[in-house]
């Protein structure tokens, strides 16, 4: 039986084109626009001052005036900055009840009291104005938008305006996101100028961290052999000293990206709510667990990285042929004790090192998008409280019996690797805390939406 007739396509088949595209702006932008606009069937008309000195339109383009240009479309798309938009208040009588599509950005956040868009609105009151493409850059047209992010924000305050600018948007391979009213315009101009928003917390504590733990390792490793027996172990600031901070932050790291769940569990099941808001500071830090994550991972690729170059370096090899010779003089029976140990110790940090790269693939959209939210849970959650057990069992062995060895302890101060064992066991602590049957269960509950003293 032909089941063809039952298909139904993602999209139409057919994309209602108009009959031409107007452009005001003949530059990069405006190039690569037009050009895209052309590939995929639209007749583009461009709208220039001296109509007759514009010869870098794309092949295929016309080139009129701009009252000419108007006359040709029922959307223009403009390409120009804010700083030029005053010749359009001349054309205000041709523009009514055209579409007006304000491209621009600004050269820093907030740089006017109001948005692009609305300013334009305000000087030309007759067009419908929309704020569309200004998040996608003359290179990413260029290349077919196959290189960079397809998602294109649109707000506007006539609904019929916005979906002409949407059909636009999906014909040249570009996913429209609808944004609302025009308020919405400071929002979207502002989103191209952020620096790594989301990134800014995770550096500060990393970098927070990482200063902490690589002084108190020169307290206790350069300052303090020098102040006890005058002996110089400057040298170890290169590699030794970074070897050790690197494994220590990126644990405490990957202990911080699943703290915040554990507060949020017994916030809950203090107050028998989940419809209650969670402090700011909680929102920021559960909204950048990603990026934590990822700061841990590049933190233990450095520490596998440098851990490769121990057996190269001078004082290793030094300190392995001196081991030798005293060897030789004095032999030392095999201990299958140390040698379980230290077995267990590489075991340990390779399983937990790859369970990490693991979790960190799956952070990938490419890859996120292709599992199910159980899946993505399941390996974000399980897989990654699993990877926080594996490294914090890796510390511990290393440890082994210097917990309690006197001589480790300098100024009564404990080894840079018992710090570091802080934060993750007591989240693990927690966390056990909050899987006992009794608690879960209340958990599970309240985050189904029972409430404590819910009213009927």
């Amino acid at each position: 039986m032909d089941n063809s007739s039952k298909d139904i396509p993602l999209y139409p088949t057919e994309v209602k084109k108009c009959e031409s595209i107007c452009i005001f702006g003949t530059g990069d932008f405006g190039r690569s626009f037009g050009s895209k606009m052309l590939q995929c069937g639209y007749n583009v008309v461009y709208g220039s001052r001296n109509p007759h000195a514009s010869n870098l339109t794309p092949k295929g383009a016309k080139v009129l005036s701009h009252e000419e240009a108007i006359k040709e479309s029922s959307i223009i798309i403009l390409a120009i900055h804010r700083e030029h938009y005053d010749f359009l208040e001349q054309l205000n009588s041709q523009l009514e009840g055209k579409v007006l599509v304000d491209v621009s950005n600004n050269l820093k956040m907030n740089q006017f009291e109001n948005s692009n868009a609305e300013h334009l609105a305000s000087l030309v009151t007759g067009a419908k104005v929309v704020k569309a493409f200004n998040t996608v850059s003359a290179w990413a047209l260029q290349s077919g938008t196959l290189d960079a992010s397809r998602q294109v924000f649109v707000c506007g305050n006539d609904v019929k305006s916005k979906d002409m600018v949407m059909d636009i948007a999906r014909a040249i391979g570009l996913t429209p996101l609808d944004q609302g009213s025009l308020l919405s315009a400071n929002e979207i101009e502002n989103y191209p100028l952020q620096l790594f928003p989301m990134w800014r917390l995770p550096m500060y504590i990393c970098t927070g961290f990482t200063i902490l733990i690589f002084l108190y390792c020169v307290l206790t490793e350069v300052i303090y052999p020098f102040a006890t027996s005058n002996e110089n172990t400057l040298y170890l600031v290169a590699i030794s000293i970074p070897n050790r901070v690197f494994p220590i932050v990126s644990l405490i790291l990957l202990a911080l990206v699943y703290l915040p769940g554990i507060i949020a569990a017994f916030l809950q099941l203090y107050r028998g709510t989940k419809y209650s808001r969670f402090p700011d500071w909680l929102d920021k830090w559960m909204l950048c667990r990603k990026q934590l994550g990822l700061v841990a991972l590049a933190y233990a690729f450095l520490h596998a990285i440098y851990t490769f170059v121990i057996p190269i370096r001078y004082y290793v090899r030094w300190w392995s042929d001196q081991y030798t010779i005293k060897q030789v003089t004095t032999p030392i029976a095999f201990s299958s004790h140390y040698a379980w140990i230290s077995d267990s110790y590489v075991a340990l940090g390779m399983l937990g090192f790859f369970f990490y790269i693991l979790l960190g693939i799956t952070s990938l959209p490419s890859v996120s998008n292709a599992v199910n939210w159980r899946e993505f849970r399941f390996v974000q959650s399980k897989l990654g409280y699993l990877t926080l057990v594996l490294c914090t069992a890796h510390t511990l062995v290393y440890g082994g019996d210097r917990f309690i060895y006197g001589p480790f302890y300098k100024w009564f101060l404990p080894p840079a690797f018992v710090v570091s064992l802080i934060i993750p066991c007591s989240v693990l602590v927690l966390k056990f805390i909050t899987i006992i049957p009794c608690l879960d269960s209340r958990i599970t509950k309240i985050r189904q939406g029972w409430e404590r003293n819910a009213k009927s």
